[in-house]
């Protein structure tokens, strides 16, 4: 019998391979067949095997995958991270996105590419700084404070070497050390282009040989000797790469000098010099050996500046906080931090974590995480966020997100991932990527046999010179690093100005973008309603009776336009009745029971729905609130409207110029709004919009995606992230609104921090500066490689009688990678308003 399953978690032939492999072993399956592009598995199986099986069979491997039954509604999890075993705070990944977003526990290399791991930058509460006894460095706390032993005062401990500092001073000893071993073989080699070559005065050439031979051994063996053990790996697991290539070309030659040194006669007269001793290639060796190594040594320091503005935000991250407690101040250690507790946060102080101002005023210094370089005035009640800096006045605040919750470790976790994520421009290089090792192994074999049958004399000498810069000089590394680099950059960016990118598809989608969808209220509007005024149409109730009804009704309401009416009610000692069968209608109104009388307040829908007669001079005087760009309520008892309340929500003052902004680059702005059509008019009027649809239901705002999709439209929706969700779903592209903690970041593929439309026009800016970065790093590789390729092989000889030498191949191989990079770093310095 055959299954077919969904997998979700696979990247690449790597992972396909991996799923295939881990299926296949499990106990009753006859075959599996993985599909990449379906993220599928077809398993044929002699009888029936639970899928629980293979769940646990793909845990076990790791758990970077999961399997479930088509129809099967699967929520994807984040992964929990395993602890890192050594070396540094976080986890490890592939700076080429080799196997997508799969982490590794400590430092190492890539199993499919060879490259070295990157560590990731995250909060953990051993990032904190720690304090220890002078006295008795076994003692560490968390925070100052006296030795338990000693009673001195604890000092601060100096943080630990990253492992991504590690690694490039690891790799730098090992450079300098190639260096110092290197040099002398060069000069050696380099003599005999002096007449008379002193140093055969001292000992033969046989015996300079051995002395090469004797000074490349640490070079070979200690300080490049994981490119050897990253070839046999790549070609042991048929992962060919960057290091197959080195490997190949830097072995022959380093293979064929001992056999020179120890079987001279073996080779034909053409590789012999005038004294018969065969022409070895320890110098070309070591070079390449060490430039390479060195095209390592600046990546491993490009690569830290890729990940600058992660770091910067980690530097946001207070250690220490003061406490209040039964009117005393303690400082205390951010993890000591406990949800509801009070603090007090001083001038100049960085806010420690996400909470509200419980007393005083303030302002703050937000632009590390909106981008927005003018400080926000703060008072009672108002959100603030951990990481920002406070003004010049003190504070007492509640704690209402600690640790992880908070918005700066939501954003830091957010870059992380969408760092590692894959844009869809990338499967061009995969493609080429997977052809490209062996179609070079195989230009390097018909280079030698070309040279060696139709070359100059010494004919042999050509050919294997000229194979071996075939090898060297092909760098499928570059063509990997052309996108992640430039998403790394890109992503970081955002976030340093205030937008907050999913992942990496995102940033492709936002640069075809033709068609924006906004809704009104907390995205044009500042989704922060007033109360402005309550109509009566008749006597029956008095203003203050029906303004209790409204009161009453809408405390069970968390909706902005109902809070409105309740904070005003607050203010003004209304006091809230108990409303019984409470519901609300969406997009029309809540309804409800007080004191045995049916309520209801919202929209003409919600009207129609209860069967409630609005007369014509009810809707005109009502219109009057609405062409002042108000919404209204209206309220039923009993089935009688008996009057509405009326509530304002002032137009953001970015609003008009950012929608400007938008259209000036070819992209089409469509409100959608549940409110009425006069309100929704009037607010279009004074943004200069044309095209607008009111009283639009959730799902009807959804039909209007669809239909522009079905147009050929690529639609960008954004709003709140929870009345919109449907549509956000929906659309080619959510962006989510918001501000401070309450940001919606797993709602949406993009995420504006300060919640301003602005930030569509920052979003466009950075997606269309990365994809032209990461479309300049692909050309610069595929270019490289293919003038690379023929120039090392030997083509331009004829003509010009130019040949590339390898350690010239190696030079060049090196500082192609680099050369991407510093590319993708140029988005540092890009602005995005």
């Amino acid at each position: 019998m055959k299954h077919t399953y969904h997998i979700h978690g696979m990247s690449c032939n790597g992972c396909r391979n991996h799923v295939e492999e881990t299926l296949s072993k499990v106990k009753g399956v006859d075959t599996v067949e993985v599909n990449l592009e379906k993220a599928e598995a077809v398993i044929e199986m002699k009888e029936h095997i639970p899928i629980e099986t293979f769940e646990k069979a793909l845990e076990q491997d790791g758990g970077r995958y999961s399997i479930h039954m088509p129809g099967h509604h699967h929520h994807e999890h984040k992964k929990e991270k395993k602890p890192p075993i050594q070396g540094g705070t976080g986890t490890f990944y592939c700076p080429m996105r080799c196997e997508g977003d799969k982490t590794y526990d400590k430092p190492g290399d890539c199993p499919v590419c060879g490259m070295d791991l990157v560590e990731e930058q995250n909060l953990s509460k051993s990032s904190g700084e720690k304090w220890t006894c002078p006295m008795h460095p076994e003692v560490v706390k968390d925070g100052p404070g006296s030795c338990p032993i000693c009673g001195m005062d604890l000092v601060p401990m100096k943080p630990e070497t990253s492992a991504e500092e590690k690694t490039y001073q690891k790799l730098l000893k090992k450079f300098w050390l190639a260096v110092g071993f290197t040099l002398p073989i060069f000069l050696i080699a380099m003599s005999d282009m002096i007449p008379n070559n002193p140093l055969y005065r001292i000992l033969s050439p046989t015996y300079w040989n051995w002395v090469q031979f004797a000074l490349s051994l640490p070079v070979v063996f200690y300080a490049t000797w994981m490119f050897f053990e990253r070839a046999y790996r790549s070609i042991k697991t048929w992962n060919l790469n960057m290091f197959t290539l080195i490997g190949l070309g830097a072995g022959v030659a380093f293979v064929f000098s001992i056999l020179g040194l120890l079987m001279p006669d073996f080779f034909p007269d053409q590789f012999k010099d005038e004294s018969g001793a065969v022409h070895v290639y320890f110098e070309a060796t070591t070079v390449i050996l060490t430039l390479v190594l060195l095209g390592q040594l600046l990546e491993a320091r490009a690569h830290s500046k890729t990940s600058n503005a992660v770091k910067e935000l980690l530097k946001l991250a207070p250690n220490k906080a003061t406490k209040v407690v039964d009117g005393e101040e303690k400082e205390v250690h951010i993890d000591a931090i406990e949800l509801g507790d009070i603090l007090r946060v001083k001038p100049g102080e960085k806010i420690p974590v996400d909470g509200i101002i419980t007393e005083g005023e303030t302002s703050v210094d937000e632009s590390m995480i909106t981008g927005e370089p003018i400080p926000v005035e703060k008072a009672v009640d108002d959100k603030v966020s951990s990481g920002t800096i406070n003004g010049n006045q003190s504070f007492l605040m509640k704690a209402e997100k600690v640790g992880s919750d908070t918005l700066l470790s939501q954003i830091i976790n957010m870059v992380n991932d969408a760092s590692r994520s894959r844009a869809p421009i990338q499967n061009l290089a995969d493609r080429v990527s997977s052809y490209f090792v062996p179609t070079v192994v195989i230009i390097s074999v018909i280079t030698f046999a070309v040279w060696a049958i139709f070359g100059p004399q010494p004919s042999y000498v050509f050919a294997l010179i000229n194979a071996i810069a075939v090898l060297i000089i092909a760098c499928p590394c570059a063509l990997g690093l052309a996108t992640p680099m430039s998403v790394m950059v890109g992503v970081g960016k955002g976030a340093q100005n205030g937008v907050l990118i999913k992942n990496a598809e995102a940033l492709e989608k936002m640069a075809k973008v033709d068609t924006v969808i906004v809704d009104k209220t907390g995205t044009i509007t500042e989704g922060k309603p007033t109360f402005d005024h309550l109509g009566t149409f008749n006597d029956t109730y008095t203003s203050e009776q029906l303004l209790q009804y409204v009161v009453s009704v809408n405390a069970n309401s968390e909706h902005p336009l109902a809070q409105a009416t309740v904070q005003f009610g607050k203010e003004n000692n209304i006091q809230i009745l108990k409303t019984q069968h409470f519901n609300v209608v969406s997009g029309m109104g809540v309804e409800g029971k007080i004191k045995d009388a049916e309520v209801h307040l919202g929209n003409l829908k919600l009207m129609e729905k209860a069967k409630v007669d609005i007369s014509n001079s009810m809707k005109e005087e009502v219109k009057k609130s609405q062409e002042q760009g108000m919404t209204v309520s209206y309220l039923a008892i009993d089935r009688v409207c008996q009057g509405y309340v009326s509530i304002g929500d002032k137009i953001k003052k970015t609003s008009a110029k950012a929608i400007k902004a938008i259209q000036d680059k070819g992209i089409s702005v469509i409100m959608l709004t549940g409110d009425n059509a006069n309100t929704a008019k009037a607010v279009a009027k004074e943004l200069n919009l044309d095209d607008f649809k009111a009283e639009t239901l959730p799902e009807d705002k959804m039909k209007e995606v669809e239909r522009l999709q079905s147009e050929g439209k690529v639609v960008a929706m954004a709003g709140d992230g929870i009345n919109d969700a449907p549509a956000l779903a929906k659309s080619d592209l959510g962006i989510a609104m918001g501000t401070g903690t309450d940001v919606a970041i797993e709602s949406a593929m993009i995420t504006l921090v300060k919640g301003d439309l602005h930030g569509i026009v920052k979003a466009r800016n950075l997606s269309e500066a990365v994809m032209k970065n990461i479309k300049q790093n692909l050309f610069f590789a595929l270019v490289y490689n293919t003038i690379g390729v023929p120039v090392a092989a030997g083509v331009l000889y004829p003509i010009f009688g130019i040949l590339l030498s390898p350690m010239i191949a190696a030079l060049a191989m090196s500082f192609s990678s680099v050369s991407v990079i510093t590319n993708a770093l140029r988005l540092r310095t890009k602005s995005i308003d």
